[in-house]
């Protein structure tokens, strides 16, 4: 099984995930291609596989990353994670991309395996985030109430996930999730062009410091 996504990785940087084959993977592997569906069913199967392991391996340079902060600082952890989504994120653009880039035409992903490992990452998030409300280190002056219609949803994830944060703190945790992962895809799938924003670890820093500030972060209050 090893061998088997070792090989599918290589395959998804190469080819593309659309382009995934199981006799392929058989070919490189050395085997008749029979071998391979004793462990793996389909190719869907592998996609599945490939999901899972590339949201555990996100998932736990995340929590490498933020675990190495002291708890104390907040504001840091948070920095932290971003850093952490965006460096695995370059380092691994084919893996990125199978997550969070376009759908693979005729697949979809299975919940009941792939929802666990997906909300990882913006779980810890909404932790980090929690955590700060409960120091008292947030600002919420500035803070853009949510609207009501969100207070249900908002409600559900509080009771799902023992948060304690009220609904205003816990929609601006969460609107960071598709602002950071916009701004992570953006410089993997190139969008910003060849030519514009030379320094995009600059441009990135940026962009995180106004996702802390929203959140109700500040530079002098940790």
């Amino acid at each position: 099984m090893a061998d088997i996504l070792r090989i599918g990785r290589e395959h998804l940087g190469t080819h593309g995930a659309a382009a995934l084959s199981l006799r392929a993977v058989a070919r490189d592997l050395g085997v008749v291609s029979s071998a391979v569906y004793r462990y793996v069913s389909s190719r869907d199967e592998l996609l599945t596989l490939l999901v899972v392991d590339a949201y555990d391996e996100l998932g736990d340079s995340v929590d490498r990353a933020v675990d190495a902060v002291d708890p104390s600082d907040h504001r840091e952890r948070f920095l932290t994670l971003g850093r952490a989504v965006r460096s695995w994120a370059l380092a691994e653009p084919a893996r990125y991309g199978l997550l969070f880039g376009s759908p693979v035409p005729g697949y979809a992903a299975p919940a009941e395996r792939t929802t666990a490992p997906g909300i990882r990452v913006v779980l810890r998030l909404a932790r980090i985030v929690d955590e700060a409300h409960a120091a008292g280190v947030l600002d919420d002056t500035a803070a853009v109430p949510p609207p009501e219609s969100l207070g249900e949803p908002l409600g559900r994830i509080r009771d799902e996930f023992s948060l304690t944060a009220p609904d205003s703190v816990l929609a601006r945790g969460l609107w960071v999730w598709p602002s950071l992962f916009g701004s992570v895809s953006f410089e993997v799938f190139g969008q910003y062009g060849p030519d514009t924003f030379p320094d995009r670890e600059v441009l990135f820093e940026h962009h995180l410091a106004l996702l802390a500030q929203t959140v109700g972060f500040h530079p002098t209050r940790r």
